[in-house]
């Protein structure tokens, strides 16, 4: 997180647009959720938006524009290649997790698509699956709209609500403890939604 931050610190503003679209989009698209750190970027992109490297707004619409793309072509994928995507090896040591997300697709249909969209690996194989499984296009890109709106939503203002206490912290504190605190802020966030997210699918 920490070098993420620094790295994206020291981009100029259209870079850390086209990177953080970047990994939003190719963790959707590509089946790399487990791999890429999009939501990391996301939450990133927010604290840069606090401190004016980019605009809050422009970056909200490409964040979410960035995820509905990633899934609809993910959706697609999945739409063409069917069975032999799941047999593919890095699926195939993941088999345990493809059921879960299967069972999902079937026990709630499109509105999966909605749910998977805030679990990291469910996030990238939902989409395909809703493709392999014929899923109207139609019912998948309303439910896949809504839940990358939210969730693009959700993170940058998660971001930027991080970047205004490191700005607080930092007037009082000083630089290094601010980032540690900011830091803390954000790890706090994503483990609380994450152990929001496991007890309902309890």
């Amino acid at each position: 997180m920490h070098a993420l931050v620094g790295w994206l610190t020291g981009l100029s503003g259209p870079v850390v647009y086209a990177v953080i679209v970047a990994l939003v989009f190719t963790e959707d698209a590509l089946f790399f959720g487990f791999v890429l750190p999009g939501e990391t970027a996301v939450i990133v992109g927010g604290v840069l938006a606090r401190r004016g490297t980019v605009d809050l707004l422009w970056l909200t619409v490409a964040v979410v524009l960035a995820a509905i793309a990633g899934d609809s072509v993910g959706y697609e994928i999945g739409r063409h290649l069917g069975p032999p995507l799941l047999r593919t090896r890095p699926l195939r040591r993941r088999a345990k997790r493809v059921d879960k997300a299967r069972d999902l697709l079937r026990r709630r249909g499109p509105a999966a698509v909605f749910v998977g969209r805030f679990l990291a690996f469910l996030r990238s194989l939902v989409p395909a699956l809703a493709g392999a499984s014929s899923m109207a296009y139609r019912r998948f890109l309303l439910y896949n709209a809504l839940g990358g709106l939210v969730w693009g939503l959700g993170n940058v203002a998660a971001g930027y609500a991080a970047g205004a206490a490191f700005q607080r912290v930092e007037g009082v504190v000083g630089n290094t403890v601010a980032l540690i605190s900011a830091v803390l802020v954000v790890v706090g966030l994503i483990v609380w939604r994450v152990r929001r997210h496991r007890r309902s699918q309890a």
